[in-house]
């Protein structure tokens, strides 16, 4: 039996077997044309591992040979319009395992979400080792040489090397196909409560022979992982939350319990740009909404080459003034607030403001940042707790990750656990203080730590506690966004190691990276809006002492087609370095609203470390604006290549650029005479 549920820019095609296995056959942008047989032993769309149970396969680390995977079989299926889009489910079934295979469409998005079910009907408990939220299996229909005509994405990500995405051949990963089957797969994979530190949760694969470009992302703030391989002559794409063999997760599902996988989406496109439209516009329907984010208000923090950790009022204050008349709209002040004696960074968790530095009380230099029309913001850490924070004893062990009897320790800090009420219940009051007692109306909610693996407290494994508790955190955080409606959540983690759209989908602002330099910066800033949207994407500029208004410009360049973090030494500003910040931040407040509704883009690729010229462009309603650096290169003209044809360009920013642009056919012409430079084009 046949089932196509294609729609909008979606070709979905499933097989019902005559033995009663359903099969995902088709996930694509253009038609397909797949005459194969497919064996269903081997490609259920549930893929689950059970303990005890035979792996009947010869799969080295591969996850193929899931016991249950043989076992499911199809009992129904339902498909039903809901808000916004569709919903399939298909209802599958064996002896002890009820399933269900959500499948959730969006109205004109070329994106499916999907996720399993699973609750156990018998009256003996089963071991999970491994469930994957999608599977498909097939995705080399129309290849016949896999090395030429496929390409894999990954997006590498480190501290202050963020969104540093690399193309591949298999080859290039060590995977290439044999005459029967491969004992290798190309697979990655993320750990701990820094869940995007090594690289982001997500990928593309390009078919090029079918142009059809597939964009996965794993919505989970802990772990998780992605693989692609061969099995029964064809290749699959299986992804996931955690699992026993890369994450340490194990789980015992009791008789009568239910279990929900980490949450995916599946974005389809004939190419990486297309794409990333499709998974930018899904991903705007996860965006929390917050009646003063709307307007996307621009960010002044003072910790970037700033006062870094190390605020008093007799510093504040003369900071804040400064940050006023560049046009800055919340004023937050970031870390070392707390501390009386001792390092900022192991006496966090207490979270009441140092005596000393604030003569004149907390509250005063909040309402003098209101008194200069900004929103005053602060800087926590909640879900840690320093070495030295004076109230750690206060808690007991099962208010922290333990393993093998010991609380962690990462870094000079404890790691709260989140699933514990009276963990939740001592956050809430922190945030209450700030929010009533304070009058914070923004926070940023930092992570400068990882818990590593997970935690052993009322748990089935690490893994097990590591999910729960990323679970339980975004639940909280849920709860205070219900509380104060009005209050702006930042997600940091020592910039984005903590970049996921499980975060980001009760986050209102993502802030992308700790890079402190502006010419690496813009490798980040150029590539960011492939991992975040636009207008949740805080991106840093940070002019220090001495820098020209060229290096000012490049700075605002960098941020003012996503979201202004502003910052840096601006006592020391010049007058000229002042006007280049402010007029950018004209500006960016000039088509601000129209920033959710862009649509970012690569005319030259997705940009990598090692480029000398940078190019990233949105598409807007009514223009494209483009950003483009010229870093390092010795040709000081570059031509952009355009799909689109347009009548007129023109600088917009910095006013006192030297640029030339010269519009050809389907393609613009760029000169800038001096290296690190970079400049705003408004294209018509």
């Amino acid at each position: 039996m046949i089932l196509d549920f294609s729609q909008n820019r979606l070709r979905v095609v499933f097989e019902v077997t005559e033995d009663k296995t359903v099969i995902l056959r088709e996930l694509s942008r253009n038609p397909i044309q797949d005459s194969r047989e497919y064996k269903p032993q081997w490609c259920n769309i549930a893929e689950i591992h059970v303990s005890g149970e035979n792996p009947d396969d010869h799969h080295f680390f591969k996850h193929t040979g899931a016991s249950r995977c043989r076992t499911l079989k199809y009992v129904s299926h339902s498909y039903e319009q809901v808000p916004g889009g569709s919903k399939l489910e298909f209802l599958l079934e064996d002896s002890s395992l009820r399933v269900v295979v959500h499948y959730r469409f969006y109205a004109d998005i070329g994106v499916v979400r999907t996720w399993l079910t699973l609750k156990n009907i018998s009256s003996e408990v089963l071991g999970l080792e491994y469930v994957a939220s999608f599977s498909y299996t097939g995705i080399d229909v129309g290849i016949e040489n896999t090395n030429g005509q496929m390409r894999v994405f990954v997006p590498h990500n480190s501290w202050m090397r963020e969104v540093n995405w690399q193309e591949y051949t298999p080859a290039e990963l060590g995977y290439v196909r044999t005459p029967k089957f491969s004992g290798k797969r190309i697979a990655f994979s993320g750990n701990g409560t820094w869940g995007t530190k090594e690289h982001l949760s997500m990928g593309a694969l390009t078919n090029l022979a079918t142009r059809n470009t597939l964009m996965w992302q794993i919505e989970n703030n802990g772990a998780w992982h992605w693989e692609i391989s061969d099995i029964s002559d064809m290749m699959y794409l299986k992804v996931g939350g955690p699992n026993e063999q890369e994450n340490a997760w194990h789980k015992a599902l009791c008789p009568n319990e239910s279990f929900e996988s980490v949450k995916a989406a599946v974005a389809v496109g004939e190419n990486f740009d297309e794409a990333l439209e499709q998974m930018t516009a899904y991903r705007r329907t996860l965006r929390p909404e917050n009646p003063v984010e709307r307007d996307l208000p621009v960010i002044f923090n003072d910790y970037m080459n700033c006062l870094r950790a190390n605020p008093t009022e007799e510093k504040m204050l003369p900071v804040i003034d400064l940050a006023a008349e560049t046009g800055a709209e919340i004023y937050c002040m970031d870390a070392g607030w707390y501390v009386e004696q001792g390092s900022w960074w192991e006496t966090v968790g207490e979270w009441k403001p140092s005596t000393w530095r604030f003569p004149h009380g907390f509250r005063y230099i909040f309402d003098y940042i209101r008194s200069k029309g900004m929103i005053p913001g602060i800087w926590l850490e909640i879900e840690t707790m320093g070495i030295q924070c004076p109230v750690v004893n206060q808690l007991g062990n099962e208010c922290f990750f333990m393993r093998h009897g010991k609380k962690v320790i990462d870094h000079g800090r404890y790691l709260l656990d989140f699933r514990n009420r009276r963990v939740r219940d001592y956050a809430m009051s922190v945030i209450d203080r700030v929010v009533c007692e304070y009058g914070a109306g923004y926070i940023k909610i930092d992570y400068n730590v990882d818990g590593g693996i997970g935690t052993e407290v009322d748990a089935d494994s690490f893994g097990d506690g590591l999910l729960e508790h990323g679970r339980a955190y975004l639940s909280w955080l849920c709860e205070v966004k219900g509380k104060y409606p009005h209050l702006i959540l930042e997600n940091c983690a020592s910039g984005g190691l903590r970049m996921d759209y499980a975060s980001l989908s009760v986050s209102h602002i993502q802030s992308v990276s700790d890079q402190s330099e502006y010419l690496i910066n813009a490798h980040i800033a150029a590539a960011a809006s492939t991992a975040v949207i636009p207008e949740q994407a805080a991106i840093w500029s940070y002019p220090r002492t001495g820098e020209d208004t060229d290096a000012a410009a490049m700075n605002m360049v960098n941020t003012i087609l996503q979201r202004i973090h502003l910052s840096g030494e601006i006592w020391a500003w010049t007058p000229e370095v002042m006007a280049t910040v402010k007029e950018a931040v004209a500006l960016y407040k000039s088509y601000r609203a129209e920033i959710p509704a862009s649509i970012p883009f690569y005319p030259l690729g997705i940009p990598k470390y090692t480029d000398h010229w940078l190019v990233s462009a949105y598409r807007y309603p009514n223009c494209v604006r483009v950003a483009v650096w010229r870093l390092d290169s010795e040709a000081a003209t570059l031509e952009i290549p355009l799909q689109e044809s347009f009548q007129s360009v023109q600088v917009i920013y910095p006013s006192t650029s030297r640029c030339e642009t010269e519009l050809g056919e389907g393609a613009i012409r760029v000169t800038m005479p001096r290296t690190n430079t970079a400049v705003i084009l408004e294209l018509h």
